[in-house]
């Protein structure tokens, strides 16, 4: 599995903090034997961020690109518009899980707003900006990702089969 991993933060584009979400987010996809064929931090500017999400499944051909930040209330919050520009399909159910089920942990989990979508057969899912809530999240959704990722390749195996990479 081809992952790209977007981070979208003013501060850390600027330098200002480390990448711990992208760091988490690395090392959970690298537990599934994933590839990270892209790591990038861009500020929380839509246009910048849907053309990069664009690149990743036209060009780099990703299976599944996470994005890390701007899914809150906060008013430079725009990850889920611009993940919106580029998809062709919804997959509410992903972030609709993962949000229910962090909820139980943490209360602010309602907050979020990330989305997930298909663009050609690419699955991009929005997480949440902090460290705890990518780790609560990629608990709940990370056992379906490669499902889906084989479904989207036509290359399905029955669910509960190893899904180890080919």
């Amino acid at each position: 599995m081809r992952v790209a991993v977007l981070t979208l933060s003013d501060s850390i584009a600027r330098g200002e903090h480390a990448d711990t979400s992208g760091d988490v987010v690395v090392e959970a996809v690298g537990s599934l034997g994933a590839e990270v064929i892209a790591r990038d931090v861009l500020p929380d500017d839509a246009a910048r961020i849907s053309a990069r999400l664009r690149a990743y499944a036209d060009d780099s051909h990703a299976d599944l690109v996470l994005t890390t930040g701007g899914s809150g209330v906060a008013p430079r919050d725009v990850t889920p518009e611009a993940t919106l520009q580029v998809v062709d399909r919804l997959v509410p159910g992903i972030v609709e899980t993962a949000r229910a089920r962090t909820f139980e942990r943490t209360p602010l989990a309602i907050l979020s707003r990330g989305v997930a979508g298909i663009r050609g057969r690419t699955l991009i899912v929005n997480l949440p900006g902090s460290p705890k809530g990518v780790r609560e999240w990629l608990d709940v959704i990370l056992p379906v990702l490669q499902h889906a990722v084989e479904l989207l390749k036509e290359r399905p195996r029955p669910w509960g089969e190893s899904h180890a990479k080919r």
